[in-house]
């Protein structure tokens, strides 16, 4: 477009210039060789045009036929050329879409009208065929040979990595994905791979330094480099705890700044400052944590936090902490364990019971079991809770992929995923237990059998409590009703918990420790 208005401006320029010489008439004269020519000035001004048209008229023609052979072959070569791009094309398309024999026949055409030296993608469709035909040594050879041209190293280093995956290979894939990080750490699947190898080595440093590259070319955002740097540095200072505080110590306060409300990290950091006698902020650090998210370890080192303490101060800082977060089940297991620890037996039921009333799980029966076992020791009540137990949902625990663990680690055991553990309550056990509705005196607790094994396996023990009977008196069985083993995915509603609790009637007659042991061995079911 700015050419053609070029030319248009020329033009218009030539016809202004002829328009004035119009307006002005006048004679040319030349004289040459004794000879006197004289010619009006428009007839000289056409004449001067006519011929310095015809020079560049001449000049052109005269290049375009001395360039006619270069032009021609120039004219083929991009023909041919257009040919092998279609070609690569369509064979690219062919190998997306899963058709090998198109994909070969397009990289056969495509291999002899372009050079692979010229179009690299030629070497990628080779083995991408090779891939497609189940060829994987020749595109392991194809993917080797990218490897010296710069152009297609990562490429190859892709294809290689992903070759030594699919044969499980984790070393194999590993070093190619580090050569790779090496020469592009925004490659994410290279970083990945890498920061994984690292965290399993245990080179805290060389993974650090990894996220920060990532991070460096925005590869990852900048609140997931901070969340991964803590992640790394809390593991630094885990293994470096004992042997260099120092180092520890530093890794530990940066990771906790990094993340506030992060248990693990705030739990490194406040040990390191309790061992440096700074308590004060060693509890604010847990105290932070504490409210992002309650953890068992975070109330237990906040409790036992200052040494020295008397079991009063204990309870005092446990309910401390409950104020915190209030209404929350790890509050109320706090605050039952220091009052057990303190002896204050009624605060510690009552606080335990809270937290299974909040929340019914294993941990919070299990503690209950063991404020009446010292208390009292009432072993009625505490099989009681012992049974409530068993059936209960699991405590919250560490989980990553599957996998179920009391200690947090910076990365999945399965899948070497960094920060993959979560705080969380595991899967719920098949079968559940039958209870029936509890009474002052008696309690008839029967477990069901797991429908994965035949019934004829298990054995059903009916355990039958009388807290209230007297030295005298006599024990009469009862025979027990049939309970259906639990089906798989099947759980027994209320109604099925509401029936009678077996009674046990007088009889002076009989000797009840003699009747007991009877009654026991006849109540169990095969």
């Amino acid at each position: 477009m700015i050419r053609i208005l070029f030319y248009l401006a020329i033009v218009f320029a030539l016809g202004l210039g002829f328009a004035w010489l119009a307006d002005r008439p006048g004679d040319m004269v030349v004289t040459f060789s004794g000879y006197q020519y004289k010619v009006s000035l428009m007839v000289a001004a056409v004449a001067i045009t006519a011929i310095v048209a015809a020079t560049m008229l001449t000049w052109w023609l005269t290049k375009a036929v001395w360039n006619s052979p270069f032009t021609i072959a120039r004219h083929f070569r991009a023909r041919r050329r257009d040919r092998g791009y279609q070609a690569l094309s369509t064979g690219m398309i062919a190998a997306g879409a899963g058709d090998a024999a198109l994909a070969r026949k397009k990289n056969k055409e495509a291999a002899k009208l372009i050079n692979s030296d010229q179009e690299p993608l030629i070497l990628l469709l080779d083995a991408q065929a090779s891939l497609l035909e189940g060829d994987h040594d020749t595109a392991r050879q194809k993917f080797e040979a990218m490897l010296d041209d710069p152009e297609m190293r990562l490429l190859g280093l892709r294809g290689l990595y992903l070759e030594a995956e699919r044969l499980g290979d984790r070393a194999a894939a590993r070093h190619y994905a580090g050569r790779a990080a090496g020469l592009a750490p925004q490659l994410g699947w290279a970083a990945d791979s890498t920061l994984e190898e690292k965290c399993e080595r245990g080179d805290w440093d060389g993974a650090l330094a990894l996220i920060d590259a990532q991070k460096s070319t925005r590869q990852i955002e900048r609140d997931v480099a901070n969340n991964k740097r803590a992640v790394l540095l809390t593991a630094k200072a885990m293994s470096l705890f004992e042997g260099d505080f120092n180092a520890a110590r530093t890794a530990a306060l940066e990771a906790n700044r990094l993340r506030p409300g992060f248990g693990p990290a705030a739990a490194i950091a406040a040990k390191a400052l309790f061992r440096q006698n700074d308590v004060r902020k060693g509890s604010k650090v847990l105290e932070t944590a504490w409210k992002a998210e309650p953890l068992p370890d975070i109330a237990e080192l906040y409790v036992h936090g200052r040494p020295g303490d008397a079991v009063l101060d204990r309870l005092a800082r446990a309910k401390k902490l409950q104020s915190l977060k209030q209404n929350h089940p790890e509050s109320s297991l706090a605050v039952a364990r220091a009052a057990l620890e303190a002896q204050d037996y009624k605060l510690a039921r009552s606080e335990a019971e809270a937290a299974a009333r909040m929340q019914p799980r294993e941990g919070a029966y299990l503690l209950l079991a063991d404020i009446e076992e010292a208390q009292g020791g009432d072993q009625g009540k505490v099989r009681q809770w012992l049974s409530r137990a068993v059936r209960a949902p699991r405590d919250p625990a560490w989980v990553a992929d599957g996998v179920v663990s009391e200690r947090w680690a910076p990365f999945s055991p399965v899948t070497g995923r960094l920060d993959a553990f979560e705080w969380k309550a595991p899967e719920e056990r098949l079968g559940h237990l039958i209870e029936q509705d509890d009474e002052p005196n008696e309690r008839v607790s029967i477990p069901s059998i797991p429908a994965a094994q035949p019934a004829g396996d298990d054995i059903v023990d009916v355990i039958v409590e009388d807290e209230v009977a007297q030295e005298t008196a006599a024990v009469q069985p009862v025979p027990p009703r049939a309970v259906p083993p639990a089906t798989d995915g099947a759980t027994l509603t209320d109604e099925d918990d509401m029936a009678e609790p077996i009674r046990l009637p007088d009889d002076p007659g009989v000797d009840p420790e003699v009747e007991r042991e009877n009654a026991q061995k006849r109540f169990r079911l095969f």
